[in-house]
């Protein structure tokens, strides 16, 4: 089974910086992390690979610096991965991002699965997956938990939604994204770290993978921010003396005056 595993590479959290001119997070030069969502899918991948055989590719867009990424990923059981890079596709947004994701999956080949995570931490829209797998023309699951091969080509899915967990057949090829602990990621081991540090990390362009200049980047992402601002937070407390039904009384007062009550 050949297994692509789309990752991307997000700020730690204590180190966000963002461009309020252009609207976009600052990533060059900023610590980054695997986008925690994406290490479950990561090793869903790298479990049912284990499971069934065949090569799990992982699959990032980002700065030069996202090849950091790629190379933990080999660290934790990928087999190969592929950095997508080009100042052009700088201020994607999701559609954008999505529609660069299916041209070079499309440049890799044949494929059986795609795994997303369910969201990033910087962006938080859970929108590339679905978008990758409508670009792609195939089916998606959301929210995924487990994946079990019943057969040549078909899976057993659980899906944990609000109201319950669902078991589903599918038929591949398709496009999942993976839950929130839906598995536990396993850390990079010492074979796995001597194995990515001489890993061979190709680089494709907007002009490699063909895609329409006018569909990427800024100008080829319809969703904008207009401006950013940290919300200021303002209150004050009261301590109310005096027996609990004073307190109550003067309590039921003040909710009056505010309006409250």
């Amino acid at each position: 089974m050949n297994i692509i595993c789309c990752i991307k590479q997000v700020p730690s959290t204590d180190s966000v910086r963002f461009d309020r001119e252009k609207g976009t997070l600052i990533r060059e030069g900023v610590t980054s992390e695997i986008n925690p969502y994406d290490l479950f899918a990561l090793e869903a991948g790298v479990a049912l690979k284990e499971q069934c055989g065949g090569e799990l590719t992982v699959l990032t867009m980002g700065p030069p610096q996202a090849e950091e990424a790629l190379r933990e990923a080999i660290s934790r059981g990928a087999d190969n991965g592929v950095l997508l890079s080009d100042r052009a596709f700088a201020g994607s947004d999701t559609l954008a991002t999505s529609y660069i994701l299916a041209k070079a999956i499309e440049k890799l080949g044949t494929w059986d699965l795609v795994l997303c995570g369910k969201q990033t931490t910087d962006g938080d829209t859970a929108q590339v997956g679905p978008g990758l797998a409508q670009r792609l023309g195939v089916p998606c699951a959301t929210c995924v938990e487990s994946i079990e091969l019943i057969e040549e080509g078909k899976v057993r899915i659980n899906r944990r939604l609000e109201e319950g967990t669902y078991t589903l057949a599918c038929q591949l090829p398709m496009v999942m994204t993976i839950e929130m602990g839906a598995n536990s990621p396993r850390i990079p081991s010492l074979r796995g770290k001597m194995r990515a540090k001489k890993a061979e990390i190709p680089c494709l362009t907007a002009e490699s993978i063909g895609v329409d200049q006018v569909k990427i980047g800024l100008n080829g992402s319809p969703t904008r921010v207009s401006s950013t601002y940290v919300p200021e937070f303002s209150g004050k407390h009261e301590l109310l003396q005096g027996s609990p039904k004073e307190q109550v009384d003067a309590l039921i007062g003040i909710l009056r005056e505010a309006g409250i009550l």
